[in-house]
């Protein structure tokens, strides 16, 4: 069973996560029951999978969080599942049922600043409580596994890696009518600079502002790329005072909150450069599915994002002065934009929710086989392909 209610209506990256992972564990034949909010449900059935409804009430996030810890379990044992995949860090914790947990970064420990004192104090609490009841942990990269491992001192036996994906049929290359129709939307007649991401402390926001005062400074104002910010309004009380000092000199910044899903990629792929420069991350899914569209992606150097971006994108040191001075390179510099551009389409094409679910189903067989301790795979579709399986229900 994988408890999906703690999914939003609008789908960041958890929502995608959690819907893909889903999906692709369908496709490959696992066993699956999904329990999500009511908002969800009829959406699950129309894509073929088994989902049962949580009472309504539950939208409340303290709500959600007592039902999870008292009648998930009663749930769990009436449908007789073997394993329960709580994919967002918390878990029932009274419960017999065999129990899987996500959980996506160590940043609480690694960028504790970064994050709220509640946030902080919680989701670490929870990553401890994973490790002191031998709870089998999904991480989304090596890095968030090594930081688990190294900083908290779980298991390395009942950790399991599992890059996350992208959904192609989402994420991709846009028409050149795709970027025109987005810009003529939007107003753009100069192109724009991209982020995606919640404007929370991590993502580094209010340094891109104000790198890309820096980096453009000397261009007409006629000639400027706008910024979009896109995604959720998050908790970081620098971005609204460096938007407010942007535009108070001239420049084009603009919040647009959540983005659909269908408008992405070109938000992305029509962006002249797209710019992540956060702190840290446990995967960073936005900058996998910038370069599956095409884009010229420009990040940093910080926990996992190197394993995703490899050489395909190009990096920047987390200042105001640093992040100007690589987009200044790469506004400068169009051909190589297109090289990076290409590089990120070959390099996000080995990221697939169908090698990820392979992963799933090990860490599934991990929880499940107690006894035999189940030695991990290197190869994962030996996983994939070994049929339908039953270690979830």
């Amino acid at each position: 069973m994988v408890d999906a209610t703690a999914v939003p209506r609008n789908r960041g990256g958890v929502g995608r996560y959690v819907d893909s992972i889903v999906s692709a564990l369908v496709e490959s034949g696992t066993v699956l029951t999904v329990v999500c909010q009511t908002h969800d449900l009829a959406e699950y059935k129309r894509r073929g999978i088994n989902a049962v409804a949580a009472p309504k009430r539950i939208e409340s996030i303290l709500q959600r969080f007592l039902w999870e810890q008292f009648a998930l379990p009663r749930l769990a044992r009436k449908l007789k599942v073997d394993v329960v995949h709580s994919p967002h860090y918390t878990f029932p914790i009274f419960m017999r049922t065999r129990r899987v947990v996500t959980l996506h970064d160590m940043t609480f420990f690694s960028h504790p600043k970064a994050h709220t004192v509640l946030k902080r104090r919680f989701f670490s609490l929870w990553i401890y409580i994973a490790k002191w009841m031998k709870v089998v942990a999904i991480t989304p990269s090596q890095a968030t596994a090594d930081e688990f491992i190294r900083v908290v001192g779980g298991d390395k036996n009942r950790v399991v890696v599992s890059h996350l994906g992208f959904n192609a049929d989402q994420f991709h290359p846009p028409t050149a009518a795709d970027i025109e129709r987005f810009q003529v939307q939007n107003q753009l007649p100069s192109g724009w600079i991209a982020f995606l991401g919640t404007l929370e402390p991590r993502k580094n926001t209010a340094a891109l502002i104000g790198g890309y005062v820096h980096a453009l400074a000397n261009v007409p104002v006629s000639e400027r790329p706008a910024l979009l910010l896109a995604g959720g309004e998050g908790w970081d009380t620098a971005v609204n005072p460096a938007i407010a000092r942007a535009r108070t000199a001239g420049f084009e910044v603009r919040k647009l909150g959540y983005v659909p899903l269908d408008e992405l990629p070109s938000f992305l792929g029509g962006a002249t450069i797209v710019a992540y420069p956060s702190l840290g991350e446990g995967f960073g899914l936005p900058v996998l599915e910038a370069m599956a569209t095409g884009a010229c992606v420009v990040t940093t150097e910080k926990l996992a994002i190197p394993e995703i971006g490899g050489d395909a994108v190009a990096y920047t040191g987390t200042s105001a002065i640093a992040i100007g001075a690589a987009l200044i390179s790469l506004l400068n510099d169009a051909p190589r934009r297109k090289r990076l551009g290409a590089a990120g389409i070959v390099r996000a094409a080995s990221f697939t929710w169908r090698l990820s679910a392979g992963r799933h189903r090990e860490a599934y067989l991990l929880a499940a086989d107690e006894t035999a301790q189940l030695r991990l795979s290197s190869t994962v579709e030996t996983a994939i392909d070994s049929g339908p399986h039953s270690a979830v229900a």
